[in-house]
């Protein structure tokens, strides 16, 4: 489950005495900074006092949720909607739970049930507009996408809309905005998490989620500018530590990750595995052996419980170490275990690495490519990611597979270069795919005309695509090739003797024009005089010559045993 972020309900609607209205806001900073057993606790003593406290119990269900206990917070929420079945925030909450369940109509209801009830002479209470947009924000990721994120950012701006003085419904704008405009949501976010930071400086969680945002950009500067901003305001904000913590592992400052690491432990709930940190830094530093003893005794201390973490690590390390057979062992638990947002481009990427080294696996290779693409939602990760898949298709020479992704890199990159256009084309036509291969070149030829890839590798599909249409596709594509090399005839003159090569036969062969023919000969041998083979081939098309017409009226040449006029031209690939 992603990361949960949570906001406080606004002052008006928390319920208790001072102390209470604390102790529930350390439960909600808690949930802030994902310790959920730790607000758990906080909450149920709040209810072991007072078991009719509508905001500890909700709160509680969303710590529960924050846990992945998605069965205890239904049996929170349902208990209590039993004796209160006319608490709206309660029904939020419930329909939280039915998002989770895959249940997106009653969850529906749910929310319009509660905004419903508490809609007033001046229009919906913010503080449910609120809870109802963070609950489908807080459940929507972009790969199960539960419930609809639209409706979230209708809530959430009309919440905005009757309370402009609440940093938590900022916040959940800005989170809204970035779930439902992937790409180009991000300007809109920058703007809700600096008015969340304009009414409460002191909020850390939104400078959390600037970081985040400009994580997404690789500005690293500002990722970690915000992030110690975050904790500025709140030293106890784990996550902040924890992404602290991969980002200098990431730079190899071995002793700054260690140091955040510590701090992330110190400031989260209590992790038998918490090992797994030592593990990741051992593995960073490449002391593989050592990593993967540390993360096997994880697995032998947590058995069933052990996080997909452990698994990916170790089949990472046992990569590294080129033991391909120990890897997959590891990478199939690893996808059998995590959770589907838990899987990132970079695991699909060691997985083809894996199964790449194993014989007759390229249907999975090719798949993880497929997958990993999917998986990233930065544009630059996943062009990389094809090109490597498309480099290793064809250096195994299988160019349907290599093509496809080669089409793919076309289609994500907004303004593709005349390399890439070249790399489509060619895959295509090494896969027997003349047509797709001749529209690339065609676009290659009109995006380029200064070079001469367009008109060459036009010609040479138009040559194979169709023997039928020599005469409506190779001939004019021919003649257009010519027309373009003779600009230079010294550096083209492979080209200009291919298409004129093209030509004689064409010509003396299928036209029968032997004048056509030879006019064609005559400019092979003006650009390669000392090639012996093109003379007896004129010497034959002047004799013809002289004989009589054919029917068509073109003049008949004399030709050889074969029946055909050929000239040999040499392999353009």
């Amino acid at each position: 489950m992603k990361k949960l972020l949570m906001t406080f309900l606004v002052a008006g609607v928390l319920s208790g005495t001072v102390v209470q209205a604390q102790s529930l806001q350390d439960g909600v900073n808690d949930i802030y900074a994902e310790r959920y057993k730790g607000a758990k606790a906080t909450f149920e003593k709040l209810l072991a006092a007072n078991p009719n406290n509508i905001d500890a119990t909700y709160w509680l269900g969303q710590a529960l949720i924050g846990a992945e206990d998605i069965a205890g917070a239904r049996n929170v929420y349902s208990k209590a909607l039993m004796a209160s079945a006319n608490a709206p925030l309660l029904i939020v909450g419930m329909g939280q739970v039915e998002l989770l369940e895959n249940k997106p109509n009653e969850a529906r209801q749910r929310f319009e049930a509660a905004i419903t009830m508490t809609r007033g002479k001046k229009g919906d209470d913010p503080a449910i507009l609120n809870a109802v947009g963070r609950a489908i924000v807080n459940t929507y990721n972009d790969k199960e996408k539960k419930g609809d994120i639209n409706y979230a950012v209708e809530k959430l701006e009309a919440a905005v809309a009757r309370d402009d003085k609440n940093a938590e419904i900022f916040l959940n704008m800005g989170n809204a905005y970035r779930e439902a405009r992937p790409g180009e949501g991000g300007g809109k976010a920058f703007e809700n998490y600096n008015k969340a930071i304009a009414v409460n400086p002191n909020f850390a969680p939104p400078y959390y989620r600037l970081a985040k945002l400009f994580e997404s950009q690789k500005n690293w500067e500002l990722f970690e500018k915000y992030l110690n901003d975050a904790l500025a305001k709140d030293a106890r904000y784990a996550p902040a530590y924890y992404d602290l913590y991969y980002y200098k592992l990431g730079r190899l400052d071995f002793t700054a990750a260690k140091d955040m690491a510590a701090k992330y432990i110190a400031n989260s709930d209590p992790d038998p595995q918490a090992e797994h940190f030592i593990a990741q830094t051992l593995w960073a530093e490449k002391k593989y052996d050592e990593a993967i003893n540390l993360s096997k005794s994880i697995m032998s201390k947590s058995g069933d419980q052990t996080k997909a973490r452990s698994y990916i690590l170790l089949a990472d390390a046992h990569l590294a170490k080129a033991d391909t057979l120990g890897a997959k062992q590891y990478i199939d638990q690893y996808f059998t275990k995590a959770k589907p947002d838990e899987i990132s481009a970079v695991h699909y990427r060691i997985r083809a690495d894996i199964y790449s080294a194993v014989p007759g696996q390229e249907d999975v290779v090719f798949n993880s490519y497929l997958e990993g693409v999917k998986a990233d939602t930065i544009l630059e990760n996943r062009i990389d990611l094809v090109k490597k898949g498309a480099a290793f298709f064809k250096a195994r020479k299988q160019y349907d597979k290599e093509s496809q992704l080669q089409q793919m890199l076309l289609d994500l990159k907004p303004n593709p270069t005349l390399t890439d256009m070249f790399g489509a084309g060619l895959s295509y036509y090494f896969a027997g795919n003349y047509v797709k291969s001749r529209d690339i070149f065609v676009q290659v030829k009109a995006k380029f005309p200064a070079e001469v890839y367009g008109y060459e590798w036009v010609f040479n599909n138009s040559r194979a695509v169709d023997t039928v249409k020599k005469d409506s596709i190779a001939v004019p594509d021919a003649l257009s090739l010519i027309e373009f090399a003779q600009k230079d005839s010294v550096k083209f003159k492979k080209q200009l003797m291919n298409a004129a090569g093209f030509l004689v036969n064409y010509y003396a062969n299928d036209a029968k024009d032997a004048v056509k023919a030879l006019e064609y000969v005559n400019r092979m041998i003006a650009l390669d005089p000392t090639n012996e083979s093109l003379k007896p081939i004129k010497d034959q098309l002047e004799k013809s010559r002289t004989k009589p017409t054919n029917p068509r009226g073109a003049p008949q040449p004399k030709q050889g045993a074969s029946g055909k006029v050929a000239v040999k031209q040499k392999n353009t690939v």
